[in-house]
C-alpha cells in the first residue's frame, strides 16, 4: 500500500528539520539544551505539585518561575549568540553572555524575595 501525502510531508519536514540542527553551531546546541532542562524541570514541579500537594504555594510558584525565566532568558541568549541573525550582528557574544548572568542574577534575587 502506497504511504499517505500526509506521512511523505511529514517524513520531509523531519528530515528537513534534521539536517538544518545538523548544520547549528555546537554553542546554540548547548543553549538548546539548557532550556529544555530549565523547562523540564518545571513540568516535574508541576507533576510534584499535582501528586503531593501545593501545601507552600509560594515555594511551588518560585520554582516554576524560575526555571521558565531562565529559558526566556537562554531563549533571549541564543536569539543573541546567533550569528546568522542580523538584528544583533554589532553585539558581541561576550555581551551577550554578561546580559544573561546579569538577567539571571536579578531574576533569582526577585524570586527569593517572593519566597519571603
Amino acid at each position: 500500500m502506497a504511504k499517505s501525502s500526509a506521512t511523505k510531508d511529514a517524513q520531509a519536514l523531519l528530515h528537513s528539520l534534521r539536517s538544518a540542527y545538523a548544520s547549528t553551531p555546537t554553542n546554540l546546541k548547548i543553549i538548546d539544551i539548557y532550556v529544555l532542562f530549565a523547562i523540564f524541570t518545571a513540568v516535574i514541579q508541576v507533576g510534584y505539585m499535582a501528586i503531593v500537594g501545593s501545601f507552600p504555594f509560594n515555594s511551588f510558584l518560585s520554582g516554576v518561575l524560575s526555571c521558565v525565566g531562565t529559558a526566556v532568558l537562554a531563549v533571549c541568549l541564543r536569539i543573541q549568540v546567533n550569528k546568522e541573525n542580523k538584528e544583533f550582528k554589532d553585539l558581541p557574544p561576550e555581551r551577550a553572555y554578561a546580559d544573561f548572568v546579569l538577567c539571571n542574577l536579578v531574576l533569582h534575587l526577585v524570586i527569593m524575595n517572593f519566597l519571603g
